[in-house]
């Protein structure tokens, strides 16, 4: 007998169910809208992962026509819920963490067959991109909070400020980023870490999944605890230039949480997604947090005081 129990879902377009029958579980990817990514290219990536030795999710069957995957399942521990029970230990959970990190950003893969058997390259991360995404801010954010008169000239001000931004980035866009790669997409699997949701890979800056790590959203954590977790990587690379790494995460930190402001304001009103409001006072102390430790954010930071007096102090 098969059975079907819809389970929790994240921020895209897919819906998850587990499927159990004569005592296997597996899981069941549906995704009528942008299937391509959410299907086809979350397989790819898997199989470039699982290719380098990473865990990440077996392909067991596909039914592209009919918009799902099924795949092998992970269960439900996160190291997100792992962290969130257990306060000790927490530093050697992350020393893992970067263990993985970093056995990420050393592969060289580029290209894999998909189960259509076509060829999918994985994109660059460049730097159009960054401003655009993290324009989604004034997309659905500003739009939401300003009237009309005070967003076009918000608007236009912080596209320019941001695209100079982008523009300070010192790395070269040579790493495989997963690209969300935080403790909720992080899962314990026979006392090993398994990847999920890892169809926004794209080759990009090497600071990028460290700062989406260490100023993770969903997880609070002291900016002392931020700073082992930072030199914890850095410790482990060899020939890294630290200037120009930690002035590429900081400004990473804030594009991607300005970004992630945006999409969070964009799934609460278009989407009816409303649990993703109550992680938005905390993106906005990352910002804040950031956004004092380095010269690059001075234009950012007096525009951003200017309209949002409560959030950057």
């Amino acid at each position: 007998m098969t059975k079907l129990i819809k389970i929790k879902g994240d921020a895209s377009f897919r819906s998850f169910f587990r499927k159990k029958e004569n005592g296997y579980s597996s899981i069941v990817v549906y995704a009528k809208k942008e299937k391509f990514k959410n299907l086809l290219v979350y397989d790819a990536i898997n199989k470039i992962f699982k290719k380098n030795k990473i865990l990440a999710p077996s392909l067991y069957s596909q039914k592209y026509s009919k918009n799902y995957i099924e795949i092998e399942d992970f269960g439900n521990k996160t190291i997100f819920k792992i962290l969130k029970k257990k306060s000790r230990n927490k530093l050697r959970c992350f020393n893992q963490i970067i263990k993985l990190l970093i056995q990420i950003q050393s592969i060289r893969s580029k290209q894999i067959k998909n189960f259509k058997n076509q060829n999918y390259t994985i994109p660059k991360y460049d730097k159009k991109i960054l401003a655009k995404e993290a324009n989604l801010f004034c997309d659905w954010y500003i739009k939401d909070n300003l009237s009309k008169s005070r967003r076009k000239k918000f608007t236009k001000n912080f596209k320019k400020i941001i695209k100079k931004l982008t523009l300070k980035l010192k790395l070269k866009n040579n790493i495989l980023v997963h690209r969300d790669f935080h403790v909720s997409n992080l899962m314990l699997v026979d006392n090993k870490i398994g990847v999920i949701d890892s169809q926004d890979a794209i080759i990009g800056n090497k600071a990028y999944d460290l700062a989406s790590l260490i100023d993770d959203v969903r997880l609070k954590t002291s900016d002392s605890f931020k700073k082992k977790i930072f030199y914890l990587y850095f410790k482990r690379q060899k020939n890294l230039d630290i200037k120009k790494f930690k002035n590429d995460f900081e400004i990473l930190s804030i594009l991607r949480n300005l970004k992630i402001i945006g999409i969070f304001t964009r799934l609460a009103l278009r989407d009816g997604k409303k649990n993703y409001l109550k992680l938005i006072p905390y993106t906005w102390q990352l910002i804040n947090m950031r956004i004092h430790q380095n010269d690059a954010f001075i234009d950012l930071k007096n525009l951003l005081s200017q309209y949002f007096k409560k959030k950057i102090k």
